[in-house]
Parts: structure tokens; C-alpha cells; sequence
């Protein structure tokens, strides 16, 4: 399956991608409506930021102490239930008159949990589709998710011209809750893996992840980036209305970067082979931030949308270093490894939101992005230097 019609192949991986279509609108369409409610009731680019910011956060805290239950029950069996609470706590959401510190509350909630899902099914792929499958199906994931942020960031701006962020959010619910039923229906019980020890075994876990021969600066390249990248997203909802565009223009801004990273995912998946891609991890990413740098011009928003799409493109390194990673860790280890690199992953943007938001209160977006992103570049750099130098030859057999 060492390909991208591989793995479509597979009717059971079909079943995970199109489950992953429906919870990511539904995610979005989330994401849109509770930022933009926010923003008008308040006014604040800092607290429309944290908006998106409080759903990550917590999804740390919940890879480390729900993690074990991605490996202790059926995967199956947490895929669905999760998708079921988080539709549950969404429509919580949608009840009219609902305070700003409540919405946020439950969007906490929801990333506590969120991480719980994520690990337990890339830790799946490769019981799917086998090793050489899992990077193309994981490459997948990526571009259906960042297509469905095109569909979702654009539509839903549009969309709560017409419609109250009320209805938004019933609408999200029913997409995870339909989202269950795709996976109920069309993936088969895997059995968990055994547990030799107590599930919350926090620190012997993150000790035994920590431990893995050259695994910490695949951590770091991993979680770091994601801080300084999120800058544009999570102040785009201020940016448009200081540009006069209001809720579509917020909407196409935020579909920029999942045009770019479904564009660059496609070009390098498909035409680069497995060594060449690990070689380039470090360079697409530090390319990531670079056309940011020209909102110090103060673009309007067809142009900031280029800038968008272009640095999109950057996003491509994360297959290589899925390479990396799944090469690393042992298969005994998946399913908790990847819920602690998926939290660790969201607690950074999440981050990164916060911390740009707060830029924002006290700099001009003009400045607050462009200087996050020369921050990133000079980051990644560092990382990637550590990186390179811990990655062994490529073999075939572990990086095909």
C-alpha cells in the first residue's frame, strides 16, 4: 500500500475518511461560529483568539491522562464515543443565551477529550493499512481535513451572514454524531492492546516516550512549529474586520493555509520519494512562515489570502516526519505515543493562539504576525539542526 491509491483500496480506511470529512466540518463549522459570536459580543481580538485557544490547551492534559484508554478498550468502541460526547457537548453549546465562560468551559471540555480520539486512530492506521500505508493514509487525513477547512472556513463565514451561530453549532453536533455512525458501521472491533500497567502510569508513560532513541527532536519538530503558525489563523477573525470584509473575508482567510498544505501534501506525497521527503522536513518548514512576513504591508484580504495559501505549501514537511516517527516508535507503543504527540501538537497551537491574541492587544496585527513568523523561522532552524543530525540513513524497509 505504498501509495495513494493503495490505500484507498482499503474499504475500512475509506470508511475512517470519510468519518474524518464529517467530524472536521463539524469542527470547523464549531470554530467559526463560537469565534465569531465571541468577537461580536465582546469586541476583543484577544478573546476571539482564545476562542480557538481553549479547545487546544486542555488536549494536553487529556493525551496524558486519558491517553490509556486508547489502548485499553477497543478502538472502535472509543472512536465512537467520543464523537458522541463531543456532539453532546456542541449542541450544550447552542443553547441561546449561553455566557461567553460557559461556551468556553465546554470548549475545554471537548479538547480534554479530543486527544483521546486522534491517538487511538492514527495509532490504528497502521493495524489498517501496515506501515508502508500508514504515511500515505495519515498524508490523507491531513488533506482531507485541510480540504474540508477550505469548505468549512469559507462556507461557514458565509453562512453566519445568514444563519445565527445557534444553528452553526446544532449543525456541527449532528456532524459528529453522524461521524459515529460512519464508523460504527464501517470499521471492524480491533481488540485493545494490553495494558501491563495501571492506566494512568503518566510519568513512566511520557518516560518511556521520552526514552525512544532519537524521538525528542521528532517531538520538538512536531510541536514547536505549530506555536509561531497558527499566528495568521488565530487573529484572522480581527484582521478581516479591520479590513472592512466582516464574516466572509475572516472565512476565506482562514481557508488560505488548508489550500496551500492540501496543494503542497499532494505535490510532495506523489512525486517525491520516501528519502527525499525526510531530507526536506526541515526546509518546508521554516518555508512555512516565510511569505507571512509580507503582512508587515498590510495586504488587503485577497492578498493576505495568497500569502495564506503560499505558506500552506510549508506543511507538506509533516509527511516525511510521520516517516520519522512511525520508523521510531515501537508498534507496541503507537496508540499511546500518537495520543501524546497529538496533545502535545494542540496544546502548542493552542498556545500559539493565546500568545498571538495577546501580541494583538498590544501590537498591530501588521506586526504581530510577520514577527511571530520570523520568530518560527528561527526556531524551526534550531530544531531542524538537532533533526537532521539524529535521523539515520534512510532504509528502504522503514521508509518506503
Amino acid at each position: 500500500m505504498s501509495s495513494y491509491r493503495g490505500v484507498l483500496r482499503n474499504a475500512e480506511f475509506r470508511a475512517v475518511l470519510g468519518a474524518h470529512v464529517l467530524t472536521m466540518l463539524a469542527i470547523i463549522l464549531a470554530d467559526v461560529a463560537l469565534a465569531v459570536l465571541v468577537y461580536r459580543r465582546t469586541g476583543s481580538p484577544l478573546l476571539s483568539a482564545v476562542t480557538f485557544a481553549v479547545g487546544f490547551v486542555p488536549m494536553g492534559i487529556g493525551a496524558v491522562l486519558l491517553g490509556g484508554i486508547g489502548r485499553s478498550r477497543p478502538a472502535r468502541d472509543v472512536l465512537v464515543t467520543t464523537e458522541l460526547v463531543v456532539a453532546g457537548l456542541i449542541a450544550l453549546m447552542a443553547v441561546p443565551g449561553t455566557p461567553v465562560p460557559l461556551l468556553l468551559a465546554l470548549l475545554a471540555v471537548k479538547g480534554f477529550i479530543d486527544p483521546v480520539f486522534t491517538g487511538t486512530r492514527t495509532a490504528t492506521l497502521p493495524e489498517i493499512l501496515g506501515t508502508d500505508g500508514f504515511p500515505y493514509g495519515r498524508s490523507l487525513l491531513r488533506m482531507i481535513g485541510q480540504n474540508a477547512q477550505l469548505v468549512g472556513f469559507a462556507a461557514g463565514g458565509f453562512a453566519l451572514v445568514f444563519v445565527t451561530p445557534a444553528h452553526a453549532l446544532l449543525a456541527a453536533a449532528a456532524g459528529h454524531a453522524l461521524a459515529a455512525l460512519v464508523l460504527l458501521v464501517g470499521t471492524r472491533r480491533y481488540a485493545p492492546v494490553t495494558v501491563d500497567g495501571p492506566m494512568l502510569a503518566v510519568l513512566p508513560e511520557l518516560r518511556a516516550l521520552l526514552a525512544i532513541r532519537g524521538i525528542r527532536p521528532v517531538l520538538a519538530m512536531m510541536w514547536l512549529p505549530g506555536f509561531f503558525a497558527v499566528a495568521p489563523e488565530a487573529l484572522a477573525v480581527p484582521y478581516a474586520h479591520e479590513s472592512g470584509g466582516g464574516s466572509a473575508a475572516a472565512g476565506l482567510l482562514l481557508a488560505g493555509i488548508p489550500v496551500g498544505a492540501v496543494l503542497g501534501e499532494l505535490l510532495v506525497g506523489s512525486l517525491l520519494p520516501a528519502a527525499r521527503r525526510v531530507q526536506l522536513v526541515v526546509p518546508l518548514a521554516a518555508a512555512t512562515f516565510v511569505p507571512v512576513l509580507g503582512y508587515a504591508a498590510g495586504p488587503p484580504v485577497p492578498v493576505a489570502l495568497g500569502l495564506l495559501v503560499l505558506a500552506g505549501l510549508g506543511a507538506s514537511h509533516h509527511i516525511g516526519l510521520d516517516q520519522i516517527a512511525v520508523a521510531a516508535i515501537p508498534e507496541h507503543a503507537r496508540r499511546r505515543s500518537f495520543t501524546l504527540l497529538g496533545g502535545g501538537m494542540m496544546v502548542s497551537q493552542g498556545l500559539g493562539f493565546a500568545a498571538a491574541g495577546t501580541l494583538a492587544e498590544h501590537l498591530p496585527i501588521t506586526v504581530a504576525v510577520p514577527l511571530t513568523a520570523a520568530t518560527g523561522i528561527v526556531a524551526v532552524l534550531a530544531v531542524g539542526h538537532v533533526l537532521v543530525r539524529s535521523v539515520p540513513p534512510a532504509r528502504p524497509s522503514r521508509l518506503r
